[in-house]
């Protein structure tokens, strides 16, 4: 009778904790009732070119040798079969304009569209931006379930959100998750600041849309991170805010602008940060400025730490990108920049990126080995042909070998230019000895070099002795 009671007790107590966890758990049911109808199914096709046995001889595909050729060998030089993508859309007006995934329309010469009820409609493409992966489409129909657009700068970690889509053609799927990170850069996506989910996206999510529970749509289901091909825990959507503005670009203009400031940056790291006098890494350091850019007309330099664009704080380098990128061009934003260890404005006139904004050799004099005892590094003076080489128009010291020492702890390697020594510009190896003689022990200094034709910061700390 007393393990009874205790059974009992122990059920009074878990039965209200159950049922809070229970009331607490979404319920999708009638959001994807209410939401699928506004779900496309994409797929599209490209045409075959015309197959040749060997150049210059075409082939005709009723031909017998045809068959004995694609048997035997292969498919013949010239001949491209005719290729098949499946994706997902959705729809953002009821006249008949779809949201989608640039890379699941880019080179088709047919879009298909499959709607909700059945129907198959061909689609128009009105244009798309592959820096941001959004493509517009338009059928011809009208009275279409629009999708509601909701706020993404509002979404949190942690927040439920819905998938649906068509992964492995199987129309109508709905996944659900949880926003697992905002915010995320990945390295071939600079400008657009993924939401990170862990709701299952497989291929022919692409396009998809991403609902939170209020059935409004604050994603495009985009990229997913895996070894395998398939789901393994991570996916990516394009925040709907920055997938909308182009697609309000393209339906004007044809085409998607994005901000460009002129700046190659690099992240902070904790040595780099002592080095600046930053209180911990943040920011993103300015590496480089292009000649003519909006970044160099506003006054901005190698070496200076962007701490914040606009207001926004950047934690990171990975930060900046996407909020040049989604400034309107000709807007004026303001810059929070660390300079010689005081922070200061600039302010700067947002331009437009272009298409086209996106090595030592062996060195004919010998090296200055008087630097070895402090930094364990060997350097020479640039002759005219390494210059031109190289692309350093003056200045600066060639590496030659580096030893065990400070030099390889801060990362320099043989061939790199070594630029600038704290807020010094290194003008030869004479003057790179008078500098290198100056450096405080035990405190990091920034050394700023070019490797392989790109500007790096490191962070160069001379033990005390």
């Amino acid at each position: 009778m007393t393990a009874l009671r205790a059974v009992f007790a122990v059920l009074l107590l878990w039965t209200p904790w159950w049922s809070s966890v229970h009331a607490a758990l979404p319920e999708f049911t009638q959001l994807v009732k209410d939401v699928g109808p506004s779900v496309v199914n994409i797929s599209t096709t490209q045409k075959a070119r015309t197959q040749e046995l060997f150049p210059g001889m075409p082939m005709d595909p009723n031909d017998p040798r045809s068959e004995f050729f694609r048997r035997f060998f292969g498919q013949p030089p010239g001949g491209q079969r005719q290729a098949r993508s499946l994706g997902s859309g959705f729809i953002i007006s009821s006249d008949g304009t779809i949201l989608t995934n640039a890379h699941v329309v880019k080179d088709a010469d047919e879009i298909l569209v499959k709607l909700s009820d059945h129907r198959e409609e061909p689609a128009e493409l009105v244009g798309l931006d592959e820096r941001t992966d959004v493509a517009v489409l338009r059928i011809k129909a009208k009275g279409l379930p629009a999708v509601k657009i909701g706020d993404s700068d509002r979404l949190e970690v942690g927040a439920w959100v819905l998938a649906i889509g068509s992964p492995f053609g199987l129309e109508y799927t709905a996944t659900a998750g949880i926003v697992s990170a905002v915010g995320r850069t990945l390295p071939s996506d600079a400008y657009v600041p993924f939401i990170q989910t862990d709701a299952a996206v497989n291929p022919g999510n692409s396009g998809g849309p991403l609902f939170n529970t209020d059935g409004e749509v604050i994603g495009i289901n985009s990229q997913i991170y895996s070894r395998s091909g398939g789901y393994m825990g991570l996916s990516f959507a394009i925040p709907i805010k920055v997938a909308m503005r182009a697609a309000e670009q393209i339906q004007k203009t044809g085409h998607a602008s994005h901000g460009y400031l002129g700046v190659t940056v690099q992240p902070v790291t904790p040595a780099l940060a002592q080095s600046f006098g930053l209180d911990k890494a943040r920011g993103a350091l300015v590496a480089d400025v292009t000649a003519g850019s909006p970044a160099a007309t506003a006054g901005i330099k190698a070496g200076d730490v962007i701490l914040a664009f606009n207001g926004r704080a950047l934690a990171d380098a990975g930060d900046l990108p996407p909020l040049v990128g989604n400034t309107e061009v000709g807007d004026k934003v303001s810059l929070t920049v660390l300079r010689d260890g005081k922070e200061r404005t600039v302010s700067a006139t947002v331009g437009a990126l272009s298409d086209s904004d996106e090595a030592g050799g062996p060195a004919s004099k010998p090296a200055d080995q008087a630097q070895g005892g402090r930094l364990k590094l060997a350097v020479a003076d640039l002759d005219a042909a390494q210059r031109q080489q190289l692309d350093v128009p003056k200045g600066g010291v060639l590496v030659m070998a580096v030893g065990d020492g400070p030099a390889a702890r801060a990362g320099l390697t043989r061939g790199d230019v070594i630029l600038r020594v704290g807020d010094s510009e290194v003008k030869d190896v004479a003057h790179f000895k008078t500098l290198v003689g100056k450096l405080p022990a035990g405190r990091a200094v920034p050394l700023l070099i070019q490797r392989r034709g790109n500007p790096l910061f490191l962070a160069l700390t001379v033990p005390k002795e």
